[in-house]
């Protein structure tokens, strides 16, 4: 900003100026007054002798002749554009204060995604989480057996086992025979029995009440061991037994009272729970 010292320093170098310029253009300035008078007289105060040759008052000319113009007279001073040099440096005034900060303008486009940046730096190993939840595990495993021998009748007949080896949590019921699956998942089954010689051997494996797999030997001169096995995949509260079929023929599965020569056994390979 300009305070009044400076201002009135500046007025005075202006009027300085302009008073050196005036006296200094002066004398063009009055030469240029003296030549700018034009000598040209009008067409019409000039009286030749011949202006009223025809008597009238009137000028003689021709039709086709082209309109006069007024003559052009050069200067005979040359002529000079004058052009006044003001150094502009003296005008300039201290540097201001820094103005304050301007609104924020409209948000732009949104440009292209750039090209994708070199990995960075690997960071430090992060600490240990708090501990996870222990995982479940799910159990179900059976194995019984029978020491005598059972013959057929006119109805099928579930068979019950007397000998139990291996029951955990007492997931097979000994009193009717039978397999409850109380964790849904797969299981894995194996039924070994031994035949009646001249006889046939037909067992059925159930589940609730589906034929799943069937055991069968036809009559034979000798008594062999004869297996089944399979997989199922078990729902809660599913049975899973075993049936010997009605007596169409004579059907039996051999065994005595002190070994034992039929076996059921199951256990869960995997829970349902688990995925």
């Amino acid at each position: 900003m300009f305070g009044p010292a400076k201002i009135k320093m500046l007025v005075s170098s202006l009027v300085l100026l302009m008073v050196v310029f005036v006296k200094w253009a002066e004398p063009y300035i009055a030469q240029y007054r003296d030549a700018d008078q034009d000598t040209y007289e009008p067409r019409e105060n000039k009286r030749s002798p011949e202006y009223y040759r025809d008597g009238t008052g009137t000028e003689c000319r021709r039709c086709c002749d082209p309109a006069e113009e007024a003559p052009q007279y050069a200067s005979p001073y040359p002529q000079y554009n004058i052009v006044p040099q003001i150094n502009i440096t003296i005008l300039k005034g201290e540097k201001g204060d820094t103005g304050e900060r301007g609104l924020y303008g409209k948000t732009g486009k949104s440009g292209q995604t750039g090209p994708r940046g070199p990995h960075g730096v690997k960071g430090n190993k992060g600490s240990i989480g708090a501990p996870g939840e222990p995982c479940k595990s799910y159990y179900a495993a059976f194995s019984v057996g029978r020491k005598k021998a059972l013959h057929s009748n006119d109805y099928y007949q579930t068979m019950i086992f007397d000998t139990e080896f291996v029951n955990l949590y007492g997931h097979f019921n000994m009193f009717t025979g039978k397999f409850f699956c109380y964790v849904p998942g797969i299981y894995f089954f194996s039924l070994n029995a031994h035949t009646w010689n001249q006889k046939e051997t037909y067992l059925h494996m159930m589940k609730n009440e589906q034929e799943m797999a069937i055991l069968y030997t036809q009559p034979s001169d000798r008594s062999i061991m004869q297996s089944q096995s399979l997989m199922l995949e078990l729902e809660r509260d599913d049975q899973v037994w075993i049936r010997l079929y009605k007596g169409e023929r004579e059907n039996a599965v051999f065994s005595d009272d002190f070994d034992t020569y039929i076996t059921f056994s199951g256990y869960l390979v995997k829970a349902k729970s688990e995925g």
